[in-house]
């Protein structure tokens, strides 16, 4: 699974304190013009309101809460997680979030196949790796020329660009969570593929059948995006953290067992003596 330095840095909320209030600030309500609607987005509207319609955040902070535990669900059965999110408003704060919390994530471009298809993301992660090892060696011995240094610089960056939030991952994650469903639907239809469980934030326009955990919010706003994926990313530390306690509490006994044990055998020794 991966790690991350940065790891709880910069979360400024807990889950639990996520509020209609924050949400209503972040803008995380405002849906879309209702001639762009889904009509199976009908449960989750509140009402429309000067040609938008007004997504009920009741139902939002409900959702959010279910994801919040489901999270914690997936992180204790030691499995990964996957951000989704290519679209301009959220690929930085998916980044950072991801980093922050330790977990893999796909903010570039989604090349078909990183789920269905992994033994070719790996050969391109090799390939990435190869031409790194290259670069560095490259660096001490200076055996190429301009233009093929050019070269391996330009395919290291477009590799790393697109593979970098992936790099390490081995095996198929635990769950995926996205941002528009309708942007990331090769991701959403490769992880259904695969039954993935994914949870997506998911906007009025957007068909929510393919999702298993709907929050349905404001998919467009960056402060929506960052309130959301935020509670989440804190949830995911916090479990990581509580575990982390728990496999300490769990070493001291065992070292403490061996160690009476051990003082044991050492007094039976002596009494056979």
């Amino acid at each position: 699974m991966p790690s991350s330095n940065r790891k709880g840095q910069g979360l400024d909320k807990q889950p639990q304190q996520v509020t209609i209030k924050d949400l209503l600030e972040a803008g995380a309500h405002f849906g879309h013009q209702t001639h762009r609607w889904n009509p199976k987005m009908k449960r989750f509207i509140f009402e429309a309101r000067n040609g938008l319609y007004i997504i009920d955040l009741a139902k939002t902070l409900q959702q959010i809460r279910q994801a919040v535990e489901v999270v914690k669900d997936v992180v204790s059965k030691h499995k990964s997680i996957l951000f989704v999110g290519t679209k301009k408003q959220a690929k930085a704060v998916l980044r950072e979030l991801a980093e922050m919390c330790g977990e893999f994530y796909v903010c570039e471009r989604w090349l078909g196949g990183m789920l269905t298809n992994m033994s070719t993301i790996r050969q391109s992660i090799k390939k990435l790796e190869r031409i790194e090892k290259r670069i560095a060696i490259e660096d001490k011995e200076k055996k190429l020329t301009k233009k093929e240094i050019a070269l391996l610089t330009k395919d290291q960056i477009k590799l790393d660009k697109n593979l970098s939030g992936i790099r390490s991952m081995r095996r198929t994650p635990g769950l995926v969570i996205v941002v528009d469903p309708n942007k990331e639907h090769i991701a959403v239809a490769e992880a259904n593929k695969l039954g993935i469980p994914v949870m997506g934030l998911v906007d009025t326009n957007c068909d929510p059948d393919p999702i298993q955990y709907v929050i349905a919010c404001n998919d467009d706003a960056l402060k929506s995006v960052k309130l959301i994926l935020q509670a989440l990313a804190q949830a995911i530390v916090e479990k990581k953290n509580e575990m982390t306690v728990s496999y300490s509490k769990g070493d001291v006994e065992e070292e403490e067992v061996f160690a009476k044990t051990r003082s044991g055998d050492s007094d039976d020794d002596k009494e056979g003596f």
